[in-house]
């Protein structure tokens, strides 16, 4: 079972929905605040931080570099740059635990995000 937190500052239940229908039953999925989120991914608590802001890297992330240092967090989307399916394929594959895009782009971002995570 690998267990994911959404942070960020929108979309919140939209994301969580969209993990658990692409996820199934090989996922859990729990909406924290930021800093409770990442701090479960830093205690163990949690495998996979998720969350998407305005920016895709402020209010999805800010919490998150704080706790796991930015080694750990991967920014997959920003206004004006769609996710790249080979950019969220080389994070995951880096190891990167906790991942930011804007709201707009979570129906992109989640799917290929959710695959690659079950490959590993």
């Amino acid at each position: 079972m690998i267990k994911f937190v959404v942070g960020g500052q929108i979309e919140k239940q939209n994301i969580a929905n969209l993990i658990k229908k692409i996820g199934g039953e090989q996922v859990e999925v729990e909406i924290k605040s930021d800093i409770q989120a990442a701090n479960d991914i830093k205690t163990g608590k949690a495998d996979y931080y998720v969350g998407a802001c305005h920016t895709g890297g402020g209010g999805a992330l800010s919490m998150a570099i704080a706790l796991l240092t930015r080694d750990k967090c991967a920014t997959l989307s920003m206004p004006g740059k769609r996710p790249k399916e080979s950019e969220i394929v080389e994070a995951v594959g880096e190891n990167k635990v906790a991942f930011g895009f804007t709201g707009d782009h979570y129906e992109n971002v989640i799917p290929i995000l959710i695959r690659e995570i079950l490959k590993k």
